[in-house]
């Protein structure tokens, strides 16, 4: 397992009520049947909105999820690089909060 992966899993494993799944082949936690976190490339994927999603867009090295590679980016979906892995629970945290409706 990567340090990424494994600061990853560490991260997902912390929300009791969430469970490891896949999505598009990649790992990735749910809650309640839907994806709020994934690992794509060594990196952190997040569902997010409003501001905290402008945030996360905006640090260096992220992006709009791409998982096909063809220019088609989930817009709610921002990829953050392990160079800012100190955001990363937060974000999921956040993303957990709005996949989850509170």
């Amino acid at each position: 397992m990567t340090k990424e992966e494994e600061h990853y899993v560490s991260i997902g494993k912390k929300f009791k009520e969430a469970e490891q799944s896949q999505m598009f082949g990649k790992p990735c936690f749910k809650i309640n049947g839907k994806a709020f976190v994934c690992l794509f490339q060594n990196e952190m994927v997040f569902k997010l909105t409003g501001e905290i999603h402008k945030e996360a867009l905006s640090l260096d090295g992220s992006q709009l999820f791409d998982p096909s590679g063809k220019k088609r980016p989930m817009k709610e979906w921002v990829q953050v690089s392990f160079n800012n892995k100190e955001k990363w629970a937060t974000y999921a945290k956040e993303a957990l909060k709005y996949v989850n409706g509170k």
